[in-house]
C-alpha cells in the first residue's frame, strides 16, 4: 500500500505498528478487547482459540497487572489466517504494503525480487515514539508487569515472542535484526534462545572472542516490514534494515538506543536496551512452540539478556538459492500443515528434461545446496513436485506425496547434515540429537524427466470437458450449492 499525498512512508501500514493496527481494524479483522484478561494463560488460550479458527486478531486493551502508564497491551496473532477464503493472507499481506486479496505466490514473489533490489540503507533521525518515555531499571519490573504465561507447562513467562533483537558485530559492520523467543527471569533479566548457526548466535561468539557482554536491544511494535525481514534467513553480514528499505521502497528511520550506539526502529512501541551475557546462563524453556508441542520439564542453559511467518520466508529464501545454482525452480512455499517443516519445490519440467538429468543426480544437487545452507536449518524434508501441481493447496501436495513418491526409493537422505533441534523427532524422537534427518521427497514419475506427462489427473478440471465445466459452472448455484 503506498503512502497517501501528504503521508509519510513511515506511517504506511507495513512501516508502522500503530498504522498497521489501524489497517486490521479498518479491514474488520480486529477486536479490540477491553474487558480485563489475565495474561497468565487466559490470553494464551484466547489467542490460542483465534489461530485455531481464523479468527480476527485480538487486541487487548486491559490486562491485569497493567500499570499507571498503560504497559502494556498485546496484540494476539499478528501474522495469522483470515477465515475470509478470498483475503486468506491478508494480515501477512499488510506487513509488506500489499493489498488484503494478495495470494501467497504474489508475497512470496515480492520477497523475492526485494532480494535482487537496490539495498536502501535506513536513515538515522534525532528521536521517535520508543522515546517518548523513558523507565530506568528501578522503575521497571517484568515479574510484576503482564508479562505472558502462554502455556500451561511453560518454562516461564514469555514476553518475547514477536519483538526484534537488535545486535551488532564488534567491528560495527554486520547489524543483525531477529527473532528469537526470551523468558522472563527476574525484574531486569530475560533468558532467550540461541542457536547455532543463527545469526544472532554467530554475533555472540564474535563477542564472546572480544571477551565483552553483546550489546542488545529488544524493539516490540516495529513496523511489520522490519518483522518480516527478521523472519528472513538472510544471508550472513547482511543488515536488515538495508533489506526493508528495498522492500518497502524507502528508508527506515532509526534511532540511536539511549544507553549503547545500537539504532532501532524510530517508531517502536517499546524497547529494551543492555547487554547479553557471554558468560551468564539460566534455564530456559520449555516453550509450546511453533511446532505444537511442549514438553514439560525441558530446559535448557541459555545466556542472559539485561535491560522468529519462519516457514514462507524459509521457502522463498530456499528458491532464490535454489535459482542461483541454476535449478529450475519456479515456486516454493512450506505447506502450513507442515509445521515449518516441509517445503515444496515446484519443477519447471520442461527445463528439466533439458538438463538430461537422473533423479537421483537432481535430488541429491538440490538436497545439499539446501541442507547445508543456512536457509535450509528450520526445513527437514523437500517435496519436488512438476508443473501440474498447486503448492499452496496442502491437498495437491499430499496428494502428489502419497500417489508419486515410492517410500524409500524416491527418497533421498542427508544424515550427515545438522537438524533442526526444535522439532521433536530431533530432540526427542530416535535417532542422533541434532544431527540427520533430512530428506528430498521426489513426487516426479520417471517421465517428467524424459518425455513429459502422460496421465490426465481424474479431476473437475482434467477429465472433463471446457464446456461441460462452465455447464456445471453456469447452474452451480441453482443446484443449491456456493461458490
Amino acid at each position: 500500500m503506498a503512502s497517501l499525498p501528504g503521508q509519510s512512508p513511515q506511517d504506511a501500514p507495513h512501516m508502522s505498528f500503530r498504522s498497521f493496527v489501524q489497517a486490521l481494524k479498518d479491514d474488520n479483522d480486529l477486536v479490540e478487547i477491553n474487558e480485563e484478561c489475565d495474561a497468565d494463560l487466559e490470553v494464551g488460550a484466547i489467542i490460542r482459540k483465534v489461530c485455531e479458527n481464523d479468527e480476527r486478531a485480538p487486541l487487548f486493551n486491559k490486562l491485569k497487572g497493567q500499570n499507571e502508564n498503560g504497559l502494556w497491551r498485546i496484540l494476539g496473532a499478528p501474522n495469522s489466517l483470515r477465515s475470509d477464503p478470498t483475503q486468506k493472507y491478508g494480515r501477512l499481506a499488510r506487513h509488506l504494503g500489499l493489498p488484503p486479496s494478495a495470494t501467497m505466490k504474489e508475497i512470496l514473489d515480492k520477497m523475492v525480487a526485494t532480494k535482487t533490489a537496490t539495498p536502501i540503507p535506513p536513515v538515522t533521525v534525532e528521536t521517535g515514539s520508543c522515546k517518548e518515555f523513558r523507565l530506568t531499571p528501578d522503575q521497571f519490573d517484568l515479574t510484576t508487569l503482564p508479562s505472558p504465561l502462554l502455556h500451561q507447562s511453560d518454562g516461564g513467562k514469555y514476553v518475547q515472542t514477536y519483538g526484534m533483537h537488535i545486535v551488532q558485530s564488534p567491528d560495527g559492520k554486520w547489524t543483525n535484526w531477529s527473532i528469537a523467543r526470551a523468558m522472563v527471569y527476574d525484574k531486569n533479566h530475560l533468558v532467550g534462545l540461541l542457536i547455532e548457526p543463527q545469526h544472532i548466535w554467530q554475533i555472540h561468539q564474535m563477542w564472546k572472542k572480544e571477551g565483552k557482554d553483546m550489546p542488545w536491544a529488544l524493539a516490540f511494535g516495529v513496523p511489520p516490514a522490519a518483522i518480516m525481514a527478521a523472519s528472513m534467513p538472510l544471508p550472513d553480514g547482511l543488515s536488515e534494515a538495508e533489506y526493508i528499505g528495498s522492500l518497502a521502497g524507502s528508508p527506515i528511520e532509526v534511532v540511536k538506543c539511549e544507553t549503547n550506539d545500537l539504532l532501532v526502529p524510530a517508531n517502536s512501541e517499546i524497547v529494551f536496551e543492555g547487554v547479553c551475557s557471554i558468560t551468564d546462563t539460566a534455564l530456559e524453556g520449555p516453550f509450546g512452540e511453533m511446532h505444537g508441542y511442549t514438553f514439560p520439564g525441558d530446559s535448557h542453559p541459555q545466556p542472559k539478556y539485561r535491560h522468529t511467518m519462519i516457514g514462507p520466508l524459509a521457502a522463498a529464501e530456499i528458491e532464490f538459492l535454489l535459482k542461483s545454482h541454476g535449478i529450475p525452480i519456479t515456486e516454493s512455499f512450506s505447506p502450513l500443515e507442515s509445521q515449518v517443516t516441509w517445503v515444496a519445490l515446484k519443477v519447471d519440467t520442461t527445463k528439466l528434461r533439458e538438463l538430461k538429468t537422473t533423479p537421483e543426480e537432481f535430488c541429491r544437487q538440490i538436497g545439499e545446496i539446501v541442507f547445508s545452507h543456512k536457509a535450509g536449518y528450520t526445513i527437514q524434508r523437500l517435496v519436488i513436485v512438476g508443473d501440474d501441481i498447486d503448492i499452496y493447496n496442502f491437498k495437491d501436495v499430499i496428494w502428489a506425496f502419497c500417489t508419486r513418491c515410492r517410500p524409500g526409493t524416491d527418497e533421498y537422505y542427508f544424515e550427515n547434515l545438522r537438524g533442526f533441534p526444535l522439532i521433536p523427532y530431533m530432540s526427542h524422537g530416535n535417532g542422533p540429537k541434532g544431527m540427520g534427518g533430512n530428506v528430498v521427497s521426489d513426487c516426479l514419475l520417471p517421465v517428467e524427466y524424459t518425455t513429459g506427462k502422460n496421465w490426465e489427473a481424474a479431476d473437475f478440471k482434467e477429465s472433463f470437458p471446457e464446456d461441460i465445466q462452465a455447464k456445471v459452472l453456469e447452474k452451480w448455484e441453482a443446484l443449491g450449492y456456493t461458490n
